[in-house]
């Protein structure tokens, strides 16, 4: 039996009491793509977990461990004299070949971008291999801090072949690098991905809002067109707790 058991703040959550999915995992996972939708948005605040426990019919652990469930992953948190409200939750990205700014568009978390450096230079040796340039050949290198919900959520460092970079720099501040290659006629088709840990810098903690030493990931990644040939290199790092990368695994027969 399938019953609509709470109503608040724009938000509806079903309860199906005859599944094997637990009560509590129901509420937790319902509130959690509200929270992802933007139906919940940052600051605001629940009711408390007895009136929501009545409301839903279920008991006051299994509103508890619910809450808990939410505290726990980040996107909720617990104030004195205030109550249980949302936070920015975790940006959670699939390993496909997407940016990252259009997929924080489509997540409705309102990607802003500050550039830190937009200038012309010649490729140095490692940079050359990454684009498949002799070494010396004029390349565009872009840092930029990329903000979600206004919070500092990853810093990206890129290099372009100088012929494929004529956008402005205000214009990396306002569209993602893509979309910008794109809307010069520049389609990504392949990519090669690596994807690792480390712990963060003093001026990359500074410029991420974390503690020096705290754990980021690190994605390094050389794109090519529809030639064949490179078209941009990045190496981006990411708060490792606002962050997380998905990927969907199929058995191979």
């Amino acid at each position: 039996m399938r019953c609509r058991a709470f109503q608040g703040v724009n938000v509806d959550i079903e309860l199906d009491r005859g599944s094997p999915v637990p009560l509590y995992f129901q509420v937790a996972r319902q509130i959690e793509q509200a929270i992802e939708r933007g139906e919940l948005v940052p600051g605001s605040r629940l009711e408390n977990e007895i009136e929501l426990a009545d409301r839903l019919g279920l008991s006051r652990p299994t509103m508890r461990r619910a809450i808990q469930e939410l505290v726990s992953k980040g996107l909720l948190v617990r104030r004195r004299g205030i109550g249980t409200q949302v936070v920015h939750g975790q940006v959670k990205r699939r390993v496909e070949l997407t940016s990252l700014h259009d997929d924080l568009t489509r997540g409705n978390q309102h990607p802003t971008t500050r550039v830190l450096e937009h200038e012309v230079l010649p490729a140095s040796d490692d940079i050359a291999v990454h684009l498949g340039v002799p070494p010396g050949t004029p390349v565009v290198r872009l840092v930029r801090i990329r903000y979600a919900q206004d919070e500092p959520l990853a810093i990206m460092r890129n290099w372009l072949p100088a012929s494929l970079a004529s956008f402005s720099t205000a214009e990396l501040g306002e569209r993602g690098l893509y979309a910008l290659l794109r809307s010069t006629g520049v389609h990504i088709r392949i990519a090669s991905q690596r994807i690792c840990a480390r712990t963060a810098s003093t001026e990359e903690a500074h410029q991420l809002g974390i503690k020096r030493g705290a754990a980021v990931l690190t994605m390094e990644r050389t794109a090519y067109g529809e030639s064949g040939s490179a078209v941009e290199f990045g190496a981006h790092i990411y708060r490792s707790d606002n962050y997380s990368f998905e990927i969907t695994l199929v058995e191979r027969s």
